[in-house]
């Protein structure tokens, strides 16, 4: 990928940032940090990856999507705007009564969501099936992705679909984990020891990549070269990536800034999208 594209697409993923913090800050709702340690991954994914028409969301021959951590809805509805599925204005009605963009994604109400998430292990499951799906019908050349919490994979469920999938041969899926280290009680490795990660998805018979979950250039060419696979990515990532006062601090796992923390990130990241240079 070009050096000019991966400067648009960091200047994408900055922009993104300042959008989920403004928004979950607005709204007094939300999960922030893990919204912010998967950006890189929805930005790279939606801006160049993912084979999608916002103007026509039920393209049959489309790739899908699915957030099977669906707490990570602010980062998900940031991207979907920024790609043309509705307007952004609309961000600033999160989590409101009457709105499309409820807590966790909702299938029913707003266009660009392939399956309402948030039951953690659901997602995943059910993106198994879609693989199942596709290649039942033929769809050789499109695929299904599907982001993870690292959390999430405590979930009995996962394993359950890793091994469905591995069973059945399906080689059109890419799971990705958002791998920040926390969950909601704490770190992941004290809660539920997932190490050696890599190998447990191995022994189920898939092929297993590792990448810098926010550089953009490599997540790009790892999820390229997944289609037609049966892959699952390892991003590292850094819970709260982007503004000092919010990495790896797992107070704001599910809480937003105050109005004051908001302008100190704005700041910060405005400064960064000035040094990531011209276009």
């Amino acid at each position: 990928m070009s050096r000019e594209l991966t400067k648009i697409l960091e200047k994408k993923s900055n922009i993104a940032r300042q959008k989920i913090i403004k928004v979950t800050t607005e709204v007094g709702s939300g999960h922030l940090a893990g919204s912010l340690s998967c950006i890189d991954i929805l930005i790279g994914l939606y801006f160049s990856v993912l084979k999608h028409k916002p103007d026509n969301p039920n393209w049959e021959n489309r790739d899908r999507f699915i957030m099977s951590k669906g707490h990570g809805a602010p980062a998900l509805y940031v991207v979907l705007a920024m790609s043309g599925y509705f307007p952004e204005d609309e961000l600033f009605t999160l989590r409101k009564i009457n709105s499309r963009l409820q807590g966790h994604p909702d299938c029913k109400k707003l266009p660009g969501i392939e399956i309402s998430t948030g039951s953690l292990g659901q997602g995943f499951s059910a993106a198994v099936g879609m693989a199942l799906g596709y290649k039942y019908d033929g769809k050789k050349n499109s695929q299904i992705y599907c982001l993870l919490g690292d959390g999430e994979c405590d979930e009995g469920q996962i394993w359950e679909a890793v091994m469905f999938a591995s069973s059945y041969d399906l080689k059109n899926i890419t799971a990705i984990i958002d791998r920040n280290g926390y969950q909601i009680d704490g770190k992941t490795e004290d809660v539920m020891k997932l190490e050696p990660l890599d190998l447990k998805w191995k022994s189920f018979g898939w092929e297993v990549e590792e990448v810098d979950g926010h550089d953009i250039n490599e997540i790009i060419n790892t999820l390229e070269k997944s289609r037609g696979k049966r892959v699952v990515v390892t991003a590292n990532t850094i819970k709260g990536k982007g503004v000092s006062f919010l990495e790896n601090n797992n107070t704001y796992h599910a809480k937003p800034c105050c109005q004051e923390d908001c302008e100190r990130a704005i700041n910060e990241l405005s400064k960064k999208y000035e040094l990531i240079g011209g276009l």
